[in-house]
């Protein structure tokens, strides 16, 4: 199928066919099981969620974490997770939690997020929660907003709870809006939300950022 008539027939898009092709090589082009020829003609390279399977079929989980601000490989781990599963453009479900990191969080952090160490001390440590988080991710296209800072955290905590990582496709709005949003000087979270008129309502809290990445989204795609 050629990318104009992919743009329109599978992915609803009917705005401007520049803007469109770039959803459909940034939707499809890093993933594998798909391909597309020097004449802008897509095909499955490989097996996918099924042949001829619309776009908008697909399950979407969106994705956002709280950290206690460094690295993970220095023993950083989450603080909040929020889990948004998208079906049709719709939000079917939702999932969020504050996490007992167990260690402390610091003051500069606690600031930015309003995450205190009093509000985790009493919550679930992830591995209590990591097989319903398994569960939730499977089967699913993983999409946050710099999706490799998010993913980097669940599937390290997924990984050292359980022994396995979830397997999945993975999508990253500041990707998507580098592609459709060339003029954008910004493609933060704040700024991608001002543009496309999102309301934004508990910043820096993984509820409200993974709810707005899903928006983010959603408008993208038209």
């Amino acid at each position: 199928m050629h990318t104009i008539a992919l743009t329109r027939e599978v992915l609803g898009l009917r705005g401007n066919p520049g803007a469109a092709s770039s959803a459909a090589f940034t939707l499809l082009g890093p993933d594998l099981r798909f391909q597309v020829d020097g004449e802008g003609v897509w095909s499955m390279a490989g097996p996918g969620p099924g042949p001829g399977t619309p776009l908008s079929e697909l399950r979407y989980a969106v994705v956002d974490v709280e950290t206690t601000g460094g690295p993970y490989a220095r023993g950083h781990r989450m603080t909040e997770l929020a889990i948004y599963e998208v079906r049709a453009g719709v939000v079917a479900d939702e999932y969020r939690s504050l996490l007992n990191p167990g260690r402390n969080i610091p003051r500069h952090v606690a600031a930015l997020t309003g995450i205190s160490n009093r509000m985790v001390a009493s919550a679930p440590f992830f591995d209590h929660i990591a097989t319903d988080v398994l569960e939730r991710l499977e089967g699913r296209i993983f999409v946050a907003h710099n999706v490799c800072f998010d993913w980097g955290f669940v599937r390290r905590q997924v990984a050292e709870a359980i022994g396995e990582v979830p397997k999945v496709e993975r999508l990253c709005t500041v990707r998507m809006a580098r592609r459709l949003l060339p003029r954008l000087r910004r493609r933060n979270l704040d700024a991608v939300t001002r543009h496309y008129g999102i309301d934004f309502a508990d910043r820096h809290r993984a509820h409200g950022d993974a709810l707005a990445t899903a928006r983010v989204s959603d408008q993208a795609s038209r």
